[in-house]
Order: C-alpha cells, then structure tokens, then sequence
C-alpha cells in the first residue's frame, strides 16, 4: 500500500505568482525554440491527420496576433471563438492572449439564440469560426452591431476574413504584450439554476491556480512520454483549462480529436497516439464500461493515469477501472469560477471509491452552512473555497468577476471580498481524514415523504445492474408526499427494447437491496438519451421541470 503523503505536500505547499504573467508566454513562446516539439496530434472524423509543433502554432499565433491588431482589436477587446478541437482553436487562444484581449471560447454546438446572448453581452469585436458555425454567426451579425469581424477558418464566406488569406499577409513575429498575472484573459459563460447565462471572467493567473490540482490528478504529469488526450470540448473550463492549457504549459503533446465522442473511437485513438493521460467525464466512461472495444484493453494502451470531473464518477466506473485498465480514476471537482480544487492523487494519497477527494495544495476548502459556519463531520452542507490559503497567501484560481453583474459577483461570495468563501453551490460532506463526498448540486437535492434525497447515489446504484448505460433521478410531485423517487433510464445495447414491468421491478429490487427503502425509485421511465450539457454533464433540472409540468397537467401539487 502507497504511503499517504497528503499531509506533507498539503501543508508544504506555497504559490509563486509573478506580477507579470501571459499564458500565450508559458503555453507557447517559451517551447517554441525547440523546433521538432509537438504540440497537438490532430485527427478528424473524416480520417484527416496533421502534426503541429509548438514553433509552428506559435508563428500562426503571431500572424493571427498581427492580423487582429490591424482589425482594431486591442488590449482588453473581446474575440469569440466558436471552434471545435483543432490546432485553429489554440492558436486563436495564444493570438488573442498575447495581444492582451480576451478570449470568450463558444461551442459550436450552441444555437442561434445562445450564441446572440453571449455575444451581445460580452460586446465581442470580432469572432473566429470554422463551417459548422459559420453561417449562424453571419446571421447573427444585424442583432450584434459591435461585431465588426468575423474570421472563418476552412472556408470563403461574404463579409468575412478568411483565416489562411488572412496570415498569409502577416508577419510571423510578435512581441506579446506585458500583462499582469491578474489582468483578465477569459470570458467563460456558465448557465446557473436561474437567470441568463453569466459570463466569468478569468484572469492570467488562474492558470497557475489549476496546475497543482492537475499535476496531482494526473498523478505527476508530465513524465516523459506523455501524451494527453480529452474528449472535452476546448470550448468549456474542462477541455480548456483541465486538458489543453495545462499540457502546453508543460510543452507536451495533446491529441485534439474533431469528431463526436464513441468508445471504440476513444480507444483507438488512445492506441494510435500512446496516450498515458486522459480526462474523461464519467458519461464517457459509462459508455468505455459497456462497449465491446474496452472488453479486453490491458497491454493494448500506454495509459496510466485518468482525472474524471463533471458527475459522481460512482463506485461502478471506480471498480471497473482498477479491474479492466489497472488504473484508479482521481475524481476531481471544481468549477469555471474556481477550477480544479477538491480531488484525488491515488500515487500520493489513497483515493476513497465514492469520494471527491481531498482539497488540493494550494486551496483552503470547507463544507459550510447557510451563515458561512463550517458544518459538523458527516454533516451535509455547501462545498466552499477561501480567498486566502493555509498560509494567508491569496489563492491565484478565482475569477475576476462575472462580466457586467456586481450583484451576482457579490452574491458568490460570504463575508470580507478579501477574506471570504467563495460557495460552488455543491453540497457535499467530511469525513475525518478530510475526503469531501459529493450530495449533488444544492438545486438536485429534494425531500421525499420527509427524507432528503441526494441523486448520485441512487443513480450510480443503478448503472450497476447490467441493463444500465445511464440514470438521472429527479423528484416527481406528489400530493402526500411532496414527492417520490423518480428515474429517467437509458437501457444498455443489450437490453433494448426490454423496457418492460418485470425490468422495472427487477431494478426497483436492485436498488432496494443495496440503499434505504425511501430511495428505490418508485417509479421508472425509460429514455432513449438523457438530457445533456454541451460538457457531458446530465441536466436533471430538465426532467425535474418535465415532472412538475407533467403533475400540472394532472393537478398534483408540487413540492
């Protein structure tokens, strides 16, 4: 058994955060004299493959730097870019960070209306897009007067500047501008439980705030020979700041994949570029556990660490991993606003199947109450952050602020600006060695005949049974109850078609025998696909509000 170092490295812990920082500096400039090393396999859905080294994203990204500085676009001016995985993507990321603007990564899987919203807030100047977003975003230029360029990559379009034309003209040298370690790099939007989407705004210096997490979930990445590879779209805080900044801070390889995500693909992609680390949602990794292509993968891959965040990662996914891979998945937990703070490092500390983690080096966590007061161990309560560390050193991975909206920056926040918690919005508890177990989002907890019911439980006991690719447990309305126990059920490949009420009872009595008699699911609805985020994440608020619709309908009170 692997000592627990946790303690030592916890306590030893201080963060070294320069006045001056770039992340276009750290993730490209600075490999960029070092002309054969790679930076991004790239592949397609259509079997298209390339290889970019850091030298040739960093020319791209000075010509883009110099393109965009001729368009008008200066320091602190916002630039969308609406891209998938592809070498484009980083370079746009580095271009824009060395010109001291502002990144606002979109995903192409945005509608017309998501895409007006963002852009019309956050006032873009300009916005990068390749074919599949294209012409929405030309559409969209007559409701968003102050996005004055549009630049297309991998394609002509009116209006529009494309991008090879574009850097054709430019100069491959740039001199990126000085920017301090808290001047603000990003615009990432994240949808709340209520109200319009809010845009936090990222600076610099939250980069170094997420490598101690990282490095640890990945069990000391880099080693030599690594090679890292997410199907988390760059888009979104997990494939941007958990998989695509952190490898080319560390001048490594990353596999950038255009093409929707399936578990043979997933595997031979892994085979075909060596990759030893990898960050999957547990959605994926469900999908990993029934596909025939991950029956028998031991000694076929070179992979040795996996980091999963989004969901519960759960028991089932737990075992199956240590059993089929030889791996333990560290589970890690964060959000846009504070990335990557609670999670695992088995190699350094034991991973606890079920858990969250520990709170990684550098970041002072606590599960508190309503007031701000820390709960009592094994209590449940609201999964916050400090301003300040251990030491009294200010933690570098908090936000700057949400973009135009003081009311909800303050909101986030109890107590002193400089000395607060910062509250995620999970619920969790603690046990006595400081591993935090995830209740779910303080939105998805319920009450069910006078007991507080907690999804991911119910749902990971259900992905257990062989006939479960995928659950979601919401609380369905109920006149004397105030609710039931209700689960939405994605059947696995094997059993469809088998939605029948011998199965419904057959997983009842499952759940039954392994969790308290209240949470069995008293009812069971089968589903073709669960309602998902662009970021593999479940939404059970959607099924939640097709329940309570569904109870008006019949004239059942709600909750």
């Amino acid at each position: 058994m692997k000592r627990d170092r946790y303690r030592e490295l916890y306590e030893s812990f201080r963060w070294h955060v320069p006045a001056e920082f770039n992340i276009a500096e750290v993730c490209g400039r600075r490999w960029a004299a070092e002309t054969s090393r790679v930076a991004i396999h790239f592949e397609d859905d259509a079997g298209r493959r390339a290889v970019y080294t850091y030298a040739a994203l960093q020319a791209d990204a000075n010509r883009l730097s110099n393109a965009l500085a001729a368009l008008g676009v200066k320091r602190g001016d916002r630039v969308a870019i609406v891209l998938p995985q592809r070498p484009e993507t980083a370079i746009a990321h580095l271009a824009i960070y060395q010109l001291g603007a502002v990144a606002m990564p979109l995903s192409i899987l945005f509608g017309p209306d998501a895409l007006e919203y963002r852009l019309q807030d956050s006032g873009a100047l300009a916005a990068i897009v390749d074919e599949a977003a294209a012409e929405t975003l030309a559409a969209l230029r007559a409701s968003c007067p102050q996005l004055a360029h549009l630049l297309t990559v991998g394609l002509a379009a009116d209006g529009a500047h494309e991008w090879s034309a574009l850097l054709a003209k430019a100069s491959d040298r740039f001199e990126c501008v000085a920017t301090r370690a808290d001047d603000p790099a990003l615009l990432i939007y994240t949808s709340g439980t209520t109200g319009p989407p809010k845009g936090a705004l990222m600076p610099h210096r939250a980069l170094i705030g997420n490598l101690p997490g990282f490095v640890a979930s990945q069990d000391w990445f880099p080693r030599p020979g690594d090679v890292f590879w997410s199907p988390a779209d760059w888009a979104w805080t997990g494939g941007l700041m958990d998989a695509l900044l952190p490898t080319l801070y560390f001048g490594f390889p990353i596999v950038g994949y255009k093409g929707r995500f399936a578990p043979d693909k997933a595997f031979e992609l892994m085979q075909r570029y060596g990759v030893t680390n990898a960050f999957l949602f547990p959605t994926a990794l469900k999908m990993m556990m029934r596909s025939e292509a991950w029956a028998d993968p031991r000694g076929k891959l070179r992979l040795r660490s996996i980091m999963s965040a989004g969901e519960a990662v759960g028991t089932a996914v737990f075992d199956w991993a240590r059993e089929k891979l030889g791996i333990t998945v560290n589970e890690m937990f964060g959000q846009t606003e504070v990335n990557y703070i609670v999670g695992n490092s088995h190699e350094r500390w034991p991973a606890r199947p079920g858990a969250m983690g520990r709170p990684y080096p550098g970041h002072r966590i606590a599960v508190i109450d309503d007031e701000g007061e820390e709960v009592k161990e094994g209590e449940t309560g609201e999964v916050a952050i400090h301003r300040r560390d251990i030491h009294g050193d200010l933690d570098p991975v908090f936000f700057l602020e949400y973009w135009r909206n003081p009311e909800a920056t303050r909101r986030k926040f109890t107590g002193d600006p400089m000395n607060s918690w910062c509250r995620t919005g999970d619920l969790a508890t603690r046990d006595a060695d400081g591993y935090l177990w995830y209740q779910g989002r303080a939105d998805d907890m319920f009450k069910a005949a006078g007991y507080r019911i907690g999804p991911s439980e119910i749902e990971n006991c259900l992905i257990k049974h062989p006939a479960v690719a995928n659950a979601a447990v919401v609380p369905k309305p109920d006149a004397e109850r105030g609710a039931v126990v209700k689960a939405f059920v994605v059947l696995a490949d094997a059993y469809r078609g088998r939605g029948d009420e011998q199965l419904v009872a057959e997983l009842q009595a499952h759940v039954r025998g392994k969790l308290a008699p209240y949470e069995y699911p008293k009812e069971i609805e089968f589903i073709e696909q669960l309602p998902m985020t662009t970021t593999g994440k479940v939404q059970r608020r959607v099924l939640r509000e097709l329940e309570k619709q569904r109870a008006a309908g019949t004239g059942v009170s709600g909750e």
